[in-house]
């Protein structure tokens, strides 16, 4: 049973909670309630769960020497001993077979498949190199929640709006910077490579500089939203609850935290409690 947790634990299914945004394209295009685009759906986050488990796994391969001598990823299953590099290359198979067949049996299109693979593609990339670099690393940690949203969007064939797309990206930088902002101040230029090329006053105004974006771009997706329903959806009293739930996230990642956004959003029951109140509230907006 020990083992089995280990090979969860490598998986790191607590991560798959970022795969909510594969749903955005059909609840905002108002079809939630079509039974084949939802199991579509349901069957893609699922398969875009087992390629994010692949990543983890792959780039725990690739830092296994590193993760040793850390005082949190020692314990990681590759790093502690738990799982053997053997067996954790034959999961990551497993899975590929897996999320090939996935997508097989949604039928996804080309471009769906392009963004699926490419998903994998960008993070073998960025384990083997491209985390060293600086700009290109948060770019990449950004570009891996904006590729969720556009495979949702692929597989469903519903387009999305391209305020909405700017607004996810811009919180996407917000929570990559704020990632690399924490990790500077807990290890400074002695942590990961690329962290020598940052400074605390760098990234500190870039994360709230997105911050401030992502919600201006969000307020204008609103009032695009509203317009185009000729007023009948009043989404626009959901920017004050979108800017007491990027108040609070940022009151957490100046405290104790590493910044990562999982960690962050699951460790605060308040903020769980502010994204369930918005999840409502847009809900209701949009479908009653």
């Amino acid at each position: 049973m020990k083992k089995v947790a280990s090979y969860i634990k490598l998986m790191r299914p607590h991560h798959y909670i970022k795969n909510i945004l594969i749903f955005l394209p059909l609840v905002f295009s108002k079809n939630i309630f079509n039974g084949s685009l939802l199991i579509n759906v349901v069957i893609g986050a699922i398969a875009f769960s087992l390629m994010s488990s692949i990543v983890y796994i792959l780039n725990d391969i690739m830092d296994v020497e590193a993760d040793k001598k850390h005082e949190k990823k020692k314990y990681r299953p590759i790093a502690s001993g738990a799982v053997s590099i053997r067996n954790a290359i034959i999961l990551a198979i497993i899975l590929f077979i897996l999320s090939i067949l996935l997508n097989w049996y949604i039928k996804s299109s080309m471009v769906a498949l392009c963004v699926f693979y490419g998903y994998l593609l960008m993070n073998i990339l960025y384990s083997v190199k491209l985390k060293h670099v600086p700009i290109v690393d948060i770019v990449i940690l950004a570009f891996g929640f904006m590729l969720r949203v556009f495979y949702g969007s692929a597989i469903t064939e519903i387009a999305i709006s391209d305020w909405l797309y700017i607004t996810i990206l811009a919180f996407s930088f917000y929570m990559g910077l704020g990632k690399r902002r924490n990790e500077f101040r807990k290890m400074g230029k002695d942590g990961r490579e690329v962290l020598k090329y940052y400074n605390e006053t760098f990234l500190t105004s870039n994360l709230y500089m997105c911050m401030a974006l992502g919600i201006v771009f969000y307020s204008l997706w609103c009032v695009d939203v509203n317009a185009s329903a000729l007023g009948k959806i009043n989404i626009i009293w959901t920017v004050p609850l979108v800017m007491i739930i990027c108040m609070r996230y940022s009151l957490n990642i100046e405290g104790d935290s590493l910044g990562d956004p999982v960690d962050v959003i699951l460790g605060d029951k308040l903020l769980i409690a502010l994204a369930g109140i918005y999840s409502v509230v847009m809900f209701m907006a949009l479908y009653l």
